[in-house]
């Protein structure tokens, strides 16, 4: 089986997903089950984060709870989307194919629907704040806006929190099948380790990527995975894991640890750190930081789907 691409910074850690697609004879690539799947995977990978950057990239100028006012410092005015139009033709016809999910279904649905009202709510704050019309109306539009803005990312937000767990569910239990059946026909070698080191990276991030963190669960997680990365680079018959995918696989271990050092030891970020995450675009660039963790599994991802793993 062959996994669709993954997508998922700022306030929101918004991680990729990774769904399954089957492989072989021509029936096969047909699946309803997969192309429905893929369907709504595709909205998320291709809408989510873009949407979430530009509500940071707004946030990161203006006080959410009182609004722009013309008088601050710098004013970047936010990001645009891209067109929605294809996430909600791809959903309307997914809904459509078996097996059939009322809640995943209406998940989507109300997906497409929040993405698709934000999409021209953005373009009309760019054209405003790239037109710098604010400095002609004394930034009334720009107050306007505002609650608009905010109460559309807070719908799209939900929205995708919701799309998003139901796929993953789905992701969850393909994977471990698809685990399973590697084991039983192949032996824990090299296809094994890498599959079991998809679930486990995924396992860290989610156990890092919580309002209140549980050192527990994330030094757990993070010990089964350094088992699997370790048992990895030892396997000695049979196909080799290729460097590229050892070598990012690695990278996010490093940095799965910084970042639980920082929980365990309460070690605060320098002015400088604070001041790059505050950023949409350099968060990244912060050791053992949410944002860090994020680039270092989307390269992994990027290694994993490039096919770099064997």
């Amino acid at each position: 089986m062959k996994p669709f691409r993954h997508v998922v910074r700022a306030a929101v850690l918004i991680a990729p997903l990774l769904a399954l697609a089957p492989s072989g004879n021509a029936v096969a690539q047909t699946d309803p089950a997969v192309a429905k799947l893929n369907a709504y995977v595709g909205c998320i990978n291709r809408l989510s984060e873009r949407s979430y950057s530009s509500r940071a990239r707004y946030f990161s100028w203006v006080n959410a709870k009182t609004g722009p006012t013309g008088r601050e410092r710098i004013i970047y005015g936010t990001y645009t989307i891209y067109d929605t139009s294809g996430c909600r033709k791809g959903v309307e016809k997914a809904n459509t194919l078996e097996p059939r999910d009322a809640a995943l279904e209406a998940a989507a649905t109300a997906y497409a629907e929040a993405v698709g009202a934000l999409e021209p709510l953005l373009k009309e704050a760019d054209d405003y704040y790239r037109a710098e019309d604010y400095k002609d109306d004394k930034m009334a539009r720009g107050k306007a806006l505002h609650p608009r803005l905010v109460a559309a990312w807070d719908a799209f937000a939900s929205a995708d929190r919701q799309l998003r767990s139901g796929v993953e569910a789905i992701n969850d239990r393909r994977a471990l099948e698809k685990l399973a059946s590697i084991e039983q026909s192949e032996g824990r070698k090299a296809r094994y380790h890498v599959e079991a080191l998809m679930i486990q990276a995924k396992r860290v991030l989610r156990a890092q990527d919580t309002a209140k963190p549980d050192l527990a669960a994330i030094t757990q997680a993070i010990a089964d995975y350094e088992a699997t990365v370790k048992a990895a680079e030892q396997l000695d018959d049979g196909p080799k894991i290729g460097s590229m995918f050892i070598s990012n696989a690695k990278s996010f271990l490093v940095t799965a640890k910084q970042l639980m050092r920082r929980v365990r030891d309460k070690v605060p970020y320098s002015s400088g750190d604070r001041m790059m995450l505050s950023n949409a675009g350099s968060g990244w660039m912060v050791e053992g930081s949410p944002p860090r963790l994020l680039r270092d599994y989307n390269q992994l991802i990027q290694s994993y789907n490039s096919g770099a793993r064997i």
